[in-house]
């Protein structure tokens, strides 16, 4: 199974330890990584294969994660097209951040945190019952 993390490429760098704790739960259950933004790199003028790749990345993977806590047109993008291939998407972002209306809308699941240690506990414990236990 292979995970895409969808996130904010402007705040990347602000999700660092949230980012590892995704990664520590996924690992646990066997479950592959892909953040898109640390994988890829594209120019302004390179939109359109940005896409192209986002889109096939997504087709390769098992469900989304959506990390919201730094709302951004790409990761709404990323999850709906996630939703158009009847892929899970699980929509987390810290529980002081602003909620998305419409990723909370589509997905399948939901994580509000209140730290990393919090965020890796509750993916740990849905991605047993969901994953593991399947």
């Amino acid at each position: 199974m292979k995970a895409y993390i969808a996130v904010n490429y402007k705040y990347r760098k602000n999700l660092s330890k949230e980012l590892i704790a995704i990664g520590m739960a996924l690992n646990g259950v066997n479950v592959e990584t892909m953040i898109f933004v640390d994988q890829y790199s594209f120019d302004e003028n390179s939109e359109k294969e940005m896409m192209r790749q986002a889109m096939a990345e997504i087709d390769r993977c098992s469900f989304l994660l959506a990390e919201c806590t730094y709302k951004g047109i790409g990761i709404g993008i990323e999850a709906g097209y996630a939703k158009a291939k009847k892929k899970p998407i699980i929509y987390m972002r810290h529980i002081q951040a602003e909620h998305s209306t419409t990723l909370a809308g589509i997905s399948d699941f939901q994580l509000l945190y209140t730290n990393p240690k919090d965020l890796f506990d509750q993916l740990n414990e849905f991605l047993n019952k969901a994953i593991v236990k399947k």
